[in-house]
């Protein structure tokens, strides 16, 4: 060896991109599924606010009520496709749809909550990585003075 370390640290370029662009958020998806345009943010926002207020376990109740309205009819038909309609496309749809929304809703939190994790995670171990880098070069500088001052006896 000739006493200089040969070693140069170089970061993978993901590492600068993805502490610019920070984890992943809704807006930023909105943005990639949707576009920019005027009508694209209005689109999303309708939608978001829609479904902040469909998915909800009290939109789930007042469906269960607004769909018992028809049920007496439903029954006084006697009539069995009409009991399976009533079933299939009042009740279940009605009252079925918030109830998923609301379980799509938690696990959509939990997902973002393990994203955040991972990130965070990430970060921490590029972080480690780092310290690691610098020790093993404060490890090589060291190594390479006792070489020096072994070949100079």
């Amino acid at each position: 060896m000739d006493g200089e370390s040969t070693f140069t640290y170089q970061p993978h370029p993901h590492v600068e991109n993805r502490q610019v662009a920070g984890p992943p958020t809704v807006a930023e998806t909105r943005k990639k599924l949707h576009g920019e345009s005027r009508i694209a943010k209005l689109n999303g926002e309708i939608g978001l606010k829609l479904t902040l207020v469909v998915g909800t376990m009290w939109a789930a109740y007042a469906f269960f009520a607004l769909a018992l309205v028809s049920l007496p009819g439903a029954l006084s038909s006697h009539n069995a496709v009409v009991i399976v309609a009533w079933i299939a496309q009042t009740f279940l749809q009605l009252v079925l749809l918030p109830i998923i929304i609301v379980g799509q809703n938690v696990q959509a939190a939990a997902a973002d909550g393990r994203a955040q994790a991972t990130f965070d995670d990430a970060s921490a171990v590029l972080e480690e990585a780092r310290q690691i880098q610098k020790h093993l070069l404060a490890q090589d500088e060291a190594i390479q003075k006792i070489l020096a001052s072994m070949a100079a006896r």
